[in-house]
């Protein structure tokens, strides 16, 4: 995290010390294993980092560079037959493990346990309790009736999903604070799309780690090759935010968004410059800009994501402020 945010958080927030947590690589930005089969988003894995039986398939996610919502990258997750034989292997990726105990498709499961390694653990840490999991897709259907499917699980300890008993896996469902799911409709959709999906809380607490899974086909047993899903800037929504606030309502100048557009007007109106910078809940300055303090200025800001931004305005020591926006 960069010095200068570092500063507006330890202005800006009270004791929750930033509640509001979020993945570091929600836009699939980093990778690992580049140009490899095992090439997988970082803090992601696919079937092929999974149990022994898991990584016999082929390689179904992929960095994509040619379709992706912003940045670099998007992950581009696709069903594929396993040649020879003709099985399907579902495209997937998890911040657990892709679990096959045997080749029948039913045994398999997603969790935080290797099944072929006890000691390989994979749980991505997680402690806030946000209202729901947002994000932007493309699908592609590879036959009547298939959807893909973006699930979270806020959970403590270790994890399964399916969350139903099976003989490799106990029932988890003690250790689940809470869970949410977003089905694609049917059919493909080649427009870059926002979900949203609420999560559903069970339980009081805030959890230990988040499980987040990924496939372009919710049918754990599809025989559709080709179903594909592109997934991008997924994030996560607080509607109850109380821990950042406008420390300078008192400065006369005045920020505020309306109709996807980010507003500032100085109050001084001297006549000299000011810089506002903005930045995402990870720290990342998103937007810098030098503006006259003897006009109002209108920014552009239709291309940010849903959520919760934080904004410096420097310069001028009457029009100096630090605060929050939202992003709808």
């Amino acid at each position: 995290m960069n010095k200068t945010f570092t500063t507006l958080l330890s202005l800006s927030i009270s004791l929750c010390s930033f509640s509001q947590t979020q993945i570091t690589n929600g836009g699939f930005e980093n990778w690992d294993n580049v140009g490899t089969s095992t090439e997988e988003p970082v803090d992601f894995n696919s079937n092929k980092t999974g149990s022994s039986t898991a990584q016999i398939g082929p390689q179904t996610c992929f960095r994509d560079a040619s379709i992706k919502h912003s940045g670099t990258y998007s992950m581009r997750l696709e069903n594929k037959t396993v040649p020879i034989i003709g099985t399907i292997v579902n495209g997937s990726a998890t911040t657990g493990v892709i679990n096959a105990p045997t080749t029948t498709k039913s045994d398999g499961y997603i969790g935080t346990v290797n099944y072929s390694t006890a000691t390989d653990i994979r749980r991505l840490a997680f402690t806030g309790r946000p209202d729901s999991i947002v994000g932007w897709y493309q699908y592609t259907s590879g036959g009547a009736g298939e959807v893909g499917k973006v699930t979270a699980i806020l959970h403590n300890n270790n994890y399964f999903d399916p969350e139903t008993p099976t003989t490799y896996h106990a029932n988890p469902t003690a250790d689940k604070i809470a869970r949410a799911t977003f089905l694609t409709p049917t059919g493909s959709n080649a427009t870059w799309t926002r979900f949203s999906a609420p999560f559903v809380y069970t339980a009081t607490g805030n959890p230990t780690y988040i499980m987040i899974n990924m496939t372009p086909s919710n049918n754990q047993l599809t025989t559709f090759a080709g179903s594909k899903i592109w997934i991008d800037d997924i994030s996560f929504i607080y509607n109850s935010v109380t821990s950042v606030k406008d420390l300078d309502s008192e400065k006369t100048s005045k920020v505020y968004v309306f109709d996807e557009k980010l507003y500032v007007d100085f109050g001084t109106k001297a006549a000299e410059q000011s810089t506002i910078e903005l930045f995402d809940v990870t720290g990342r300055i998103i937007l810098s800009q030098k503006l006259d303090n003897t006009a109002t200025h209108t920014i552009d800001i239709s291309n940010l994501n849903t959520g919760i931004y934080i904004y410096k305005v420097s310069g001028n020591k009457s029009d100096e402020k630090i605060g929050k926006i939202f992003v709808d």
